[in-house]
């Protein structure tokens, strides 16, 4: 099959060229749209379930919160680990899926039985998905800082929050945004038992009226005039003299009694559990962007940064963006120097090939051949959704080496059967040698010509092409097959060592496989790059050695000349030598 495969790619080379330029143009599509990133995801697929009880102790959490959703969580289709964290005042709860998962999949079943331990949990706990991301979602971080002293850490924390978030939020590819540092803004409200005491007050009530004061409601549409107007209560609080005027209850000589007449009301800090420091000189408010899954990494990271310098005209005067973290440098060092060495490997290669061949068409049908393969690695690789990183470009330079060595073995064979054929049918049309007489004028120069000897006929070279391909296209197609398989316990590993180590494994058996689906073209691009040059080429007769009656410089041109005709693939100082020897060898048998 695999012969017929080869004949059947000569017989139709504008096919098979065509087919070549449509992968390639593929394949640079693909290459481009890639995702880039410095090291293969190797987290879990996993969906986090977060639920914030405010000032409850961690066993508190444990036992009302953690406990009932990990136990629900169990029996979520395709969960294989389920772990509970409990922290003052928060719950986390991961949920670990099997290695394919869909992340999405997954987070709608989550929800789904997240709905059914709803009514087992507390009153005042609220659950929260975690962010669309992986545990190597960390692409970018930065921190304000105001350098003038004009703001204060809660004001930087409040850009933060309600400004640079938002708008970092609409970044295409960007999960969360993440603040961090500064102090969040409160109003604070700090009861005097002795107060709440001596007027019958107890603290519910106070809460209770806190959370009637601050909303706000529709009183329908009242119709005046042909014309309605609606009718809307606003109580929203919105400074401390409106926390103050809440009313709590009515004495029974009819004064009220108000939330100020019992506490202090201030504007301070939440309560914190760590801070943001940078570079030792003192605190700072700051964010961190997060990746969404599977997504190109080094896009989303220079997104951010366009977006973060259109917003620096709008902020407050003195305060800067300082990046703190930016993986886009790691990424972009990563990749260049892999492709540094990837293009130093291709040059090695093309050294290699030519001094072995000394061909320079023949070497480069094996050195163009090679980029082929890659971009078609590179097509499997976009829609198989593995990113551009170390390992998965590191099989491609391994591949490299692989993928040479059967386009020179075949290269070499066709020159091999090439070379045989001349040597069968120049043999049979030597003239007979005869001796010039003293009146023949031999002139020095065409004795000295050079000679191409018998030429094959395009058909007959195409079926020197087809048969020297055949002779060995199946013997390289399992050796490569080998290599191939070779790779299957790499394919069998799990869990993290399999994600680390799969692109390579992948790109690698790709690059291969492409290379071998493209090698049929090989012979037959060496046989059109030949057949050009044989087609309109004469038939002359060749001398077997020049002539020993010539001075021994003559000798030594006409030998070059002969030699050179033999094969004009050899190297000038390949030639020079076996003309030497030729020389040194006619006048060993004079003497």
């Amino acid at each position: 099959m695999i012969a017929k495969l080869i004949r059947w790619s000569i017989s139709n080379r504008f096919l098979v060229l065509l087919a070549t330029a449509m992968l390639t143009a593929w394949g640079i599509y693909a290459a481009l749209r890639t995702p880039l990133d410095a090291l293969p995801d190797l987290s879990d697929v996993q969906v986090i379930i977060r639920t914030s009880y405010p000032g409850q102790a961690p066993q508190i959490v444990e036992n009302q919160v953690t406990y009932p959703l990990t136990t629900t969580m169990l029996s979520v289709p395709g969960a294989k680990t389920v772990r509970g964290f409990s922290f003052f005042g928060d719950s986390f709860v991961y949920v670990l899926f099997e290695d394919g998962t869909d992340l999405y999949w997954a987070r709608s079943r989550v929800l789904e039985y997240l709905n059914q331990v709803q009514s087992r949990l507390p009153p005042s706990a609220k659950t929260a998905l975690g962010p669309d991301a992986t545990g190597v979602g960390w692409i970018y971080s930065y921190a304000l800082v105001d350098k003038s002293g004009k703001h204060d850490l809660a004001q930087l924390r409040s850009l933060q929050d309600w400004f640079l978030k938002y708008e970092l939020k609409t970044v295409p590819n960007v999960a969360e945004v993440a603040s961090v540092g500064g102090m969040v803004k409160q109003y604070q409200v700090v009861l005097n038992p002795d107060r709440l005491r001596a007027y019958g007050l107890s603290h519910a009530m106070v809460i209770d009226a806190l959370m009637r004061a601050n909303q706000e409601t529709g009183g329908s549409v009242l119709e005046l005039g042909e014309a309605e107007y609606m009718v809307r209560a606003s109580g929203y609080l919105q400074s401390l003299d409106d926390f103050r005027k809440i009313p709590l209850m009515s004495e029974a000589s009819g004064v009220s009694v108000r939330l100020g007449d019992v506490a202090t009301l201030q504007i301070g800090p939440e309560m914190r559990r760590g801070i943001a420091e940078l570079d030792g000189e003192g605190e700072v408010a700051g964010g961190v962007v997060v990746l969404r899954s599977g997504k190109n990494a080094l896009e989303a990271i220079n997104a951010v940064k366009a977006k973060l310098e259109a917003l620096k005209p709008s902020l407050p005067e003195g305060v800067e963006i300082v990046p703190t973290y930016d993986r886009g440098d790691l990424i972009e060092r990563a990749v260049d120097n892999l492709s540094h060495k990837l293009l130093e490997e291709f040059i090695v290669v093309a050294l290699v090939c030519f001094i072995f061949l000394f061909h320079l068409r023949s070497s480069l049908v094996a050195i163009i051949s090679l980029p082929l393969g890659i971009l078609m690695a590179f097509i499997v690789m976009h829609y198989q959704g593995v990113n551009a990183n170390i390992m998965s470009l590191g099989g491609i330079a391994i591949a490299i080496g692989a993928m040479v060595d059967a386009a020179v073995v075949m290269i070499e064979n066709a020159h091999k059967h090439l070379e045989k054929w001349r040597h069968e049918h120049q043999a049979s049309s030597l003239p007979q040698r005869r001796e010039p007489s003293d009146s023949e004028s031999t002139p020095l120069d065409s004795r000295l010509r050079g000679n191409d000897g018998v030429q094959p006929t395009p058909a007959e070279h195409w079926q020197i092409i087809g048969d020297a391909a055949a002779e060995v296209g199946p013997a390289l197609f399992f050796s490569l097959l080998i290599i191939t398989l070779s790779f299957i316990p790499v394919f069998t590993l799990e869990a993290q060592e399999g994600r680390l180590f799969a692109p390579l494994a992948f790109t690698k058996t790709y690059a291969m496989a492409a290379r071998r689906a493209g090698g049929d073209a090989d012979s037959g691009a060496d046989g059109l790059s030949d057949s050009r040059q044989d087609s309109g080429r004469a038939q002359e007769s060749a001398q077997p050695f020049p002539d020993r009656d010539l001075p021994p410089a003559a000798q030594w041109r006409a030998g070059l000349a002969q030699s050179h005709a033999g094969r004009r693939s050899a190297a000038p100082g390949v030639e020079s030598v076996a003309a030497a020897a030729h020389w040194w060898r006619v006048h060993a048998a004079d003497g």
